[in-house]
């Protein structure tokens, strides 16, 4: 019995993809709450928090994309070719939020609020086409032959920017509750207040969702209510209830402040493997699977070796700099 490659590169994908979402997820999230936030310390309090980690965690994006090129070229053409305009906007949005991140910190006081307009309007950008990304994944992609088949304006619809809009709110989640860990004070007890109605937000958007998703899409229902996916679907609602309900619970306990964080990664995580059951065994939605938009073997043999030696790398770089900057944040700190 052979090592089975695609399944395997197609494993190392949605890990580096969860990985970005989640790692990068809080550090936009915090820049979609910096309009709650006025103080001009408290701003700067927040973007600390993140300042020593925010440009590696973007490596799992690289490493996504790089893994897709290579491992399932198919996928990666004509992916690329339906969305090249959101997720142009999405690199965009993530540049433009790197400079404002760099230049604020160098900006005299009476340039710094342009830097903080700008610092949000990347987050908010990039967020919201990540999400319009993912909306237009799922409603599918015509594909004819080995090329994509479709309009160049296909990315938009109705659900694709719902998603955009849920998945800022998502992010928002993310980032409230990584500043319950890293903050004290007066914005300890703001993100606290913060995160129960970004909570009950979040349960609204999976909820429509939830729904939306097999009414207008018959492949996915028949996925979602026909074995053996049914038995892998049943228990994600009721999970999601019951992080939900400790979430809820823990945002407000005075000793609790890893918890509501970890609990939203579970969140995400739930919302994740329900995109999984939704297109399974699919790379390139409704019906081409990723053995069929795999490259040949060789290839993807040859690229396992260097992936299994540059993941470590990876995990090991990511675990040591947040143990290194790990803590709460003093307010007189400055940029690391």
């Amino acid at each position: 019995m052979g090592i089975d490659l695609p399944l395997i590169w197609f494993v190392i994908i949605v890990f580096s993809i969860l990985m970005y979402v989640v790692m990068d997820g809080f550090d936009l999230g915090i820049g979609l709450l910096y309009p709650l936030v006025r103080e001009s310390r408290d701003r700067d309090v927040m973007m600390n928090t993140v300042a020593p980690v925010w440009d590696g965690n973007e490596t799992w994006l690289v490493m996504g994309g790089a893994g897709l090129f290579g491992a399932f070229p198919l996928a990666y053409s004509v992916i690329l070719d339906a969305l090249a305009i959101p997720l142009t906007i999405m690199l965009i949005g993530l540049i433009f939020r790197g400079v404002a991140f760099e230049f604020r910190f160098k900006a005299t006081e009476s340039h710094r609020a342009f830097w903080d307009k700008s610092f949000i309007a990347g987050s908010f950008i990039a967020t919201f086409a990540q999400g319009v990304v993912l909306g237009a994944f799922l409603n599918g992609f015509p594909v004819e032959g080995r090329e994509w088949a479709g309009s160049v304006f296909d990315w938009i619809s109705p659900f694709s920017l719902f998603c955009g809009l849920g998945l800022v709110v998502a992010y928002a989640l993310l980032g409230a509750s990584w500043l319950i860990i890293k903050t004290e004070g007066h914005l300890l007890q703001t993100m606290r207040k913060l995160a129960r109605p970004l909570l009950l937000a979040l349960l609204v958007v999976m909820a429509i969702v939830s729904v939306w998703t097999p009414l207008t899409h018959q492949a996915i229902a028949e996925r979602w209510f026909t074995t053996p996916n049914l038995f892998f679907f049943l228990p994600v609602p009721i999970l999601v209830l019951l992080v939900s309900w400790a979430l809820w619970r823990n945002a407000w306990l005075p000793d609790a402040h890893y918890a509501p964080f970890i609990l939203t990664l579970v969140l995400v995580f739930l919302g994740f493997s329900g995109l999984g059951i939704s297109i399974w065994p699919n790379l390139i939605p409704p019906d081409i699977s990723f053995r069929a938009a795999s490259s040949p073997p060789e290839s993807q043999g040859f690229m396992l070796v260097g992936a299994l030696f540059i993941i470590p790398l990876i995990l090991v770089y990511t675990f040591w700099s947040y143990y290194v900057f790990r803590g709460k944040i003093d307010p007189e700190q400055g940029y690391h």
